[in-house]
């Protein structure tokens, strides 16, 4: 593997096809809110469309640490004080 490579590149048409079905699930949120739909079907909607993006995020995060991060560690690249406060910042975002 190569780091010219980005981690998900081995999974690519999986990342793409969940990224498809939460783009229908987005339309799908669109015409619940076109046809007024209750609230509490909306909101429903809404957390089950965070869960799969937050399950896609951490897919691809553990695909960059398994190739990225690890290619690093194992070349005995000496950057890798900046790789670990590349991690961090990305589980903070992950968590917000």
């Amino acid at each position: 593997m190569s780091v010219d490579q980005p981690g998900y590149y081995q999974n690519k048409a999986e990342v793409l096809s969940r990224l498809r079905k939460i783009e229908g699930q987005i339309r799908g949120l669109q015409r619940l809110v076109e046809k007024n739909a209750y609230c509490i079907d909306i909101l429903t909607q809404i957390s089950a469309i965070n869960k799969s993006l937050g399950s896609v995020g951490l897919k691809l995060f553990k695909n960059h640490l398994n190739h990225c991060i690890k290619e690093t560690i194992t070349q005995g690249d000496r950057d890798i004080d900046s790789k670990l406060e590349e991690i961090i910042t990305t589980i903070s975002r992950l968590v917000k």
